[in-house]
């Protein structure tokens, strides 16, 4: 298919973004400063990119993908290019820098929700479910390599040029996607009566936001008994409340509910929040396992990762292929969920004197599991709808993923501070209060300097509370290959008919 390098081009330009701006924060904040706001620049671009996602996929449904999805990579090129500018003179200096950032991380945000739903959406349109298997363990494969090089890009422009390069960088790649898909990408014409469902829009923005903030702040910046917290739990449920009838009631509903009367539509999309809840939230941590308690170079976070992200690629590829000669998919996310769980369960076993060669190969097993699920998740959920609501069944597919990533992060870093605590205490005593209030932070010259008793102490005492982790992910990632069980095998759907469409290629 000669639009794939385009296609290639916006995913690698959606996974690529966050790793690469992760690695340059400790330049942004030192040149912009406002180190109390430095969450928010992360927040900001979820909240934009969660919020957007099914909004991406409809829009795309009724007014044609191909228009959409070249207007969110300028969405996105237009939001990291103010994003580079943030502090610059032309905006008033550094002064209000690091809140400029932050709005133009959230326009970024907006773009971004749009790169992987409409991507995911064009495959759907462009190739039969029974030969979509090889293209998405493809896109699968980019994926994983963009997660691998992401940290090494953003620590080779942050060395050698200037952290405005973090977000310049994505407008050549966004420009040549462009140029590619506007000269390569031939759709299927198809005619649909144009309604957008704002109402239903503006509530289900409302609902995610409150979510995304519940789950960003709850027990970190504000308790979870405090007034703001129970305030945007009642937004939220208020809202989604509200987003029901409205949906009912809507001739082009943004999120039709009638998909969730489909068997394997809501099992896959309950199977993709619990993969985003187990894996998401559990490797959050894994880098601060290995740079703090196993000694490794921060600059190396992407090389740690490699055979995570490599056992991924190679499943996936394999899946795929598979999937395309036989058109058989449900043993996968059973096997995927089955081997996730023993990877999360390795992974719980590490202490202070376990070596990285047994974490390499325990991430490998977790992997493994993820490149059994990461493609057939969409595929089913694709393979699930009528092909008019294709953008829907994409968008929702990463939607409910990255909500269960919110939340896992959110549960698992309560989990982390609570044991690493009690941790603490138990092995330190009174030493424990300054330590706690480090927590993960503790840099690798402050920890040398600590006596050896309370730096082994410090030590078991973090990797335990990363082990406990882990254990609670396992309680979430069971139940993968559980519902997994109850997915019905609908045959495949072989090549499309060729009625009222123009030639998928050119």
């Amino acid at each position: 298919m000669v639009v794939l390098p385009g296609l290639m081009l916006a995913i690698v330009l959606a996974m690529l973004d966050n790793m690469v701006v992760g690695t340059a924060m400790p330049r942004i904040v030192g040149e912009l400063g406002g180190l109390d706001h430095l969450s928010w620049v992360v927040t900001a671009y979820v909240l934009g990119a969660t919020v957007s996602t099914p909004i991406w996929g409809k829009v795309g449904d009724l007014y044609g993908r191909k228009s959409v999805f070249m207007a969110s990579i300028v969405l996105f090129m237009v939001g990291s290019a103010l994003c580079g500018m943030a502090g610059a003179p032309i905006f008033g200096g550094a002064g209000g820098g690091m809140a400029q950032l932050i709005a133009f991380r959230a326009l970024q945000g907006l773009g971004a929700g749009g790169l992987m739903v409409n991507a995911m959406a064009i495959i759907g349109d462009l190739v039969p479910p029974r030969e979509r298997g090889q293209y998405q363990g493809v896109i699968a494969g980019v994926m994983s390599l963009a997660m691998i090089g992401g940290p090494l890009v953003g620590g080779f422009i942050t060395d050698h040029a200037n952290w405005r390069w973090a977000f310049y960088v994505n407008l050549p790649l966004g420009g040549l996607a462009l140029i590619v898909l506007a000269l390569r990408l031939k759709l299927p014409k198809r005619r649909t009566e144009h309604r957008i469902d704002w109402l239903g829009a503006i509530l289900l923005s409302i609902g995610i936001t409150a979510l995304v903030l519940i789950t960003t702040w709850g027990g970190s910046q504000y308790e979870w008994a405090s007034p703001q917290i129970i305030g945007l739990a009642l937004l939220a449920v208020v809202s989604l409340v509200a987003f029901v009838p409205v949906e009912r009631r809507a001739a082009e509903p943004i999120m039709p509910l009638g998909l969730f009367r489909i068997r394997n539509f809501s099992l896959i999309s309950a199977v993709g929040f619990l993969l985003g809840f187990a894996m998401f939230g559990a490797i959050t941590f894994l880098p601060l396992y290995q740079q703090t308690v196993q000694g490794a170079s921060a600059t190396n976070s992407g090389l740690l990762l490699l055979p995570m992200m490599a056992a991924a690629m190679v499943v996936s590829l394999i899946i795929g292929r598979a999937i395309t000669k036989n058109g058989k998919y449900k043993i996968y996310p059973v096997l995927g969920g089955v081997v996730m769980t023993a990877g999360m369960a390795l992974l719980s076993t590490q202490g202070v004197d376990t070596p990285t060669w047994r974490t390499g190969l325990y991430i490998a097993v977790l992997g493994t599991g993820m490149g059994f699920l990461m493609q057939t998740t969409m595929l089913i959920a694709q393979n699930s709808v009528e092909q008019r609501d294709l953008g829907v069944a994409s968008s929702a597919a990463t939607f409910f993923r990255s909500i269960g990533g919110s939340f896992g992060v959110s549960l698992f870093g309560a989990v982390f501070s609570n044991q690493l605590v009690a941790g603490l205490t138990d092995r330190l005593g009174p030493s424990a209060e300054r330590l706690a209030a480090q927590g993960g932070q503790i840099t690798p010259s402050a920890l040398a300097g600590l006596p050896a008793p309370v730096r082994l102490g410090f030590l078991e005492s973090l990797a335990a509370a990363i082990s406990s982790v882990f254990w609670w992910a396992i309680l979430f990632a069971v139940l993968v290959p559980v519902l997994a069980v109850f997915i019905k095998e609908v045959p495949l759907r072989g090549a499309a008919e060729p009625v009222d469409a123009e030639p998928a290629m050119s």
